[in-house]
């Protein structure tokens, strides 16, 4: 099957997405127990998230409040009245035979993102609704041969189910939708959107009709933890259901799973309607009552938000649309940035915000880590980044020994930027009296190319920078070794 993610022309995707983000909490939605990532296994189980009898659920109001944060941040409305219900349904991995969420009276409805880029215009996406619901456990299969084993570690903890309208027509407007979604969540701190960990993931409903049809039969695919996969997922779901219509056969409404190491998408079970899982009010939990000044508190308490930092970013810093948004739609990058700009001396914003996007993020790819590990495993902060680009900046050393000195902060992280110019001996050469009879003799050694230069041949002057940067090792200022060079070619150099 083809692997694009485009369809014959006249046919059309449409895809909705259920986001369940993990709320960032120290204990879990109805209980005290611990949500931290990476544990053994049933370490962070509680006896209520066990299910034992005559336990009973208390509500974390911790998750609540970053729930309705969440909500404002969205542009939703918050119901003052919300009621928890009982979803029942049985898996191995579900101690209570039923998940607390929520269906009638949820906490949020209504509310957007607005998605764009270079390649999709700008487009707001509704959102249906946004409920709060306890996690499942996980089951394992890889650990005992022919046997399952469960893992409770995740049972009971808070998510958000965050429902977008069926508005996307691509897997590249998806993959925006929730990339927009996930920093949002980040920058109020309600959800630290690590997918590879679990704390995002997306189930994408996925049907196609012909363009200005009514909507076709439709397929869920659960747990989508990557962008990527995300994508991946979409563009084969989509053309296999074409590919179904084609052959005139129907396309059965069901739940699918993504295998990434074959890019397909196989069937799990069929799709169940809200009145197989017999949704009733849990009785063991009241409902839930918010003032309107207490919703009103918490907007009022909202950080800045990715949209009106971009705006700020290029109002106040003179950066583009695409510098902007590379550095403000996460929080941790953006505080880092301007963090960087205040302490820097002779750099502009501008430029500091392109050594963060070149030399800065070619390093997080490099060490396969995002920035804050840089930080805090490599002791790259803002304070010891400066020190080095103010060096960059005042002409202490030029921006290619400014890379040397980088990769060698990162490897020991007790090394100041200045010792390390100092051991290497890469200050930067701006002295003429060093500088001028290096360029004499290079000008000598190579009188044809002087004479080339004299006349008319422009691109010579660049191979003779190029020569004289190779003799000072890259040490030399080029704004003075390219005056100079011009004097000298010339003959007017006194």
């Amino acid at each position: 099957m083809a692997s694009d993610d485009t369809l014959p022309a006249g046919w059309q995707m449409v895809i909705g997405l259920e986001v369940h983000a993990q709320i960032s909490s120290a204990s879990k939605l109805f209980s005290g127990a611990a949500t931290a990532f990476g544990a053994n296994a049933n370490e962070q189980v509680s006896f209520i998230d066990g299910a034992l009898p005559g336990m009973l659920p208390c509500l974390n109001i911790v998750c609540v409040e970053k729930a309705i944060m969440s909500a404002h941040a969205l542009g939703g409305e918050v119901n003052r009245h919300s009621v928890f219900e009982r979803k029942n349904y049985f898996y191995a991995d579900l101690p209570q035979g039923y998940q607390i969420s929520q269906l009638q009276e949820p906490l949020m409805r209504g509310g957007k993102i607005t998605i764009s880029s270079e390649d999709v215009a700008s487009k707001d996406i509704a959102i249906e609704r946004m409920h709060m619901e306890q996690d499942a456990g996980k089951s394992l299969h890889d650990m005992l041969v022919g046997k399952t084993c469960v893992d409770l570690n995740r049972s009971g903890v808070a998510l958000m189910e965050i429902v977008s309208q069926p508005e996307m027509h691509s897997p590249d407007e998806a993959s925006l939708y929730v990339a927009k979604l996930r920093s949002i969540l980040r920058a109020i701190g309600a959800c630290d959107g690590n997918m590879q960990e679990g704390s995002l993931r997306v189930d994408a409903n996925v049907s196609v009709r012909r363009e200005d049809a009514a909507l076709g039969t439709r397929c869920e695919i659960k747990n989508l933890n990557s962008l990527r996969f995300m994508r991946q997922a979409i563009a084969y779901e989509a053309r296999r259901q074409l590919a179904i219509i084609d052959a005139d056969g129907e396309v059965a409404q069901e739940t699918r799973l993504f295998d990434a190491d074959k890019g397909e998408t196989r069937s799990m079970r069929s799709k169940e309607e809200a009145h197989d899982y017999r949704y009733f009010p849990d009785p063991d939990i009241p409902p839930l009552v918010l003032s309107a000044e207490y919703i009103a508190s918490l907007k009022a308490g909202l950080p800045e938000l990715p949209d009106a930092r971009i705006a700020r970013f290029i109002a106040e810093h003179g950066l583009s649309l695409y510098e902007a948004s590379l550095l403000a739609e996460d929080s941790y990058i953006a505080i880092y940035f301007e963090d960087l700009v205040g302490k820097v001396e002779g750099l502009s914003a501008k430029a500091v915000a392109n050594w963060m996007a070149g030399e800065l993020f070619a390093r997080v790819k490099e060490h396969d880590v995002d920035l804050s590990k840089l930080v805090s495993d490599f002791g790259l902060s803002a304070t010891r980044a400066a020190s080095l680009l103010s060096l960059i900046g005042l002409d202490k050393i030029s921006a290619r020994a400014g890379k040397v000195i980088l990769d060698k902060m990162l490897e020991d992280s007790t090394a100041s930027a200045a010792s390390l110019v100092e051991k290497l001996g890469l200050q930067q050469l701006g002295d003429t009296k060093e500088l001028s009879p290096l360029l004499e003799k290079l000008l000598a050694e190579n009188s044809e190319q002087v004479v080339a230069y004299r006349d008319g041949k422009a691109a010579v002057f660049g191979w003779f920078m190029g020569q004289a940067m190779q003799l000072t090792k890259g040490r030399a200022d080029p704004k003075v070794l390219s005056r100079l060079l011009r004097e000298l070619l010339s003959g007017n150099k006194k």
